[in-house]
C-alpha cells in the first residue's frame, strides 16, 4: 500500500486530468475554482485506501473518489451560501467571486457530475455505489437542515446534535470508504463494517473539532479559537453544560448565547470557564474516546491482512491529531 501523502497525489493529478474549460464558462469555471481551491482531499484519499485494503488495484476506485470529492465540494458551494460565508480555504466564496445564483447552478451541476462518475462502473458495483450515494447525499442535506433549525430552537438535546454531527459529517466519511470496498468487490459484511468504522471516526473527528474550536491551540488549530461560541452554536459542550450547571449558572449561559459584543472576547472566556466547571470538557473528551475506540474496535473485526487495519489505524490517529 501507498502512503497517505501518495494516494493524495495521485488523486490530485486525476482530479486535475479532469478539470477543462467548458461552455457556458460561468456555469463550469465556478466548479474548476471550487475543486482546485486545495483542502486536504481526505474523503477520496479513504476510497482509494479502501480498495486497496481489500487486496484491489486503487486506481479502479478514481472515479469513486473523484465523485465523493465533488459531492463534498457542492456540499460546501451551497452551505457558503445558507451561511453568507466570505472565505473558503482563505479565498473568496464562489457566491461572493461570482453571484448566488451561480453559486446555486454551479453546485447543481457539481451533484448531476457527482452521479456520473458512477456511470463508469458496470453491474452490481453501479447499482451499489448509486444506492449509497443516493443514501449519503440525502443525510447530509437532512444534516444540514438539522443545523439550521438549531440556530433559532431553545430544545435541542444531546442525542439531537450526536444525530445532526452524524448526518452532516460522518455518513460521507463512511460511505467514502464504503465505496472504496464496493469497488474492491469484498464481502457485504466488510463494506458494513469499514462504513462503521468510517462513521464512527467521522463522529468523533467532529466532536475533537468542537473541542478544539473552544480549547484549541490557535497555532495549530487553523481556524479562530472560540467561533463556535461566538457565533451561538449549540454544540455538545453547550448542551452538556446547560443539563450539568446549576439552574442559576444555566441561566448565564443561556444569555450569553443570546448576545454578540463587539469585542467577544470576555464572553469566550466566561463561556469556556463554564464548560470547564460543568464537567461539559470532560464529557466530551470521553464521548471522544468512545467513538474512537468504537471505530477501532469495528477495524478489528474486518477480514483483511493485519498490516492492511494497521494503515487505517495510523489514518485514524493521525486524523483525530489534526496531522493529515
Amino acid at each position: 500500500m501507498l502512503r497517505i501523502d501518495q494516494y493524495t497525489e495521485v488523486f490530485v493529478e486525476y482530479l486535475n486530468s479532469k478539470i477543462k474549460e467548458q461552455e457556458p464558462k460561468n456555469l463550469y469555471d465556478p466548479i474548476n475554482y471550487i475543486l482546485q481551491l486545495g483542502g486536504k482531499r481526505l474523503r477520496p484519499v479513504l476510497t482509494l485506501m479502501a480498495t486497496a485494503i481489500f487486496e484491489s488495484d486503487y486506481k479502479k476506485a478514481l472515479d469513486a473518489a473523484l465523485a465523493v470529492e465533488v459531492f463534498h465540494n457542492f456540499s460546501l458551494v451551497h452551505d457558503d451560501i445558507m451561511d453568507d460565508a466570505p472565505l473558503r480555504r482563505g479565498q473568496d466564496t464562489v457566491h461572493e467571486k461570482w453571484d448566488v445564483n451561480t453559486g446555486i447552478l454551479s453546485g447543481d451541476a457539481m451533484l448531476i457530475n457527482a452521479y456520473q462518475l458512477f456511470e463508469n462502473y458496470e453491474g452490481e458495483t453501479f447499482r451499489e455505489l448509486a444506492k449509497l450515494f443516493s443514501k449519503t447525499a440525502i443525510e447530509v442535506c437532512e444534516g444540514q437542515q438539522y443545523d439550521v433549525d438549531f440556530e433559532t430552537r431553545d430544545d435541542v438535546r444531546l442525542p439531537e446534535y450526536l444525530k445532526m454531527i452524524e448526518y452532516k459529517t460522518a455518513v460521507l466519511v463512511g460511505a467514502a470508504l464504503k465505496m472504496g470496498a464496493i469497488v474492491a468487490e469484498t464481502t457485504k459484511t466488510n463494506c458494513d463494517r469499514i462504513y462503521e468504522f468510517g462513521r464512527d471516526l467521522g463522529i468523533a473527528f467532529q466532536l475533537q473539532d468542537d473541542y478544539l474550536d473552544a480549547f484549541g491551540d490557535p497555532k495549530t488549530f487553523g481556524k479562530q479559537v472560540g467561533g463556535d461560541i461566538i457565533e451561538n452554536k449549540k454544540t455538545f459542550l453547550y448542551l452538556t453544560a446547560l443539563e450539568k450547571l446549576d439552574p442559576a449558572q444555566s441561566v448565564q449561559l443561556q444569555h450569553l448565547f443570546t448576545i454578540s459584543p463587539q469585542d467577544p472576547s470576555e464572553k469566550v472566556e466566561t463561556v469556556k470557564q463554564l464548560f470547564i466547571e460543568s464537567g461539559a470538557s470532560e464529557a466530551i473528551q470521553k464521548e471522544i474516546e468512545s467513538y474512537t475506540h468504537r471505530a477501532l474496535k469495528v477495524l478489528d473485526e474486518l477480514e483483511v491482512k493485519e498490516e492492511n487495519k494497521e494503515n487505517l489505524r495510523e489514518f485514524a490517529q493521525a486524523l483525530m491529531y489534526r496531522s493529515v
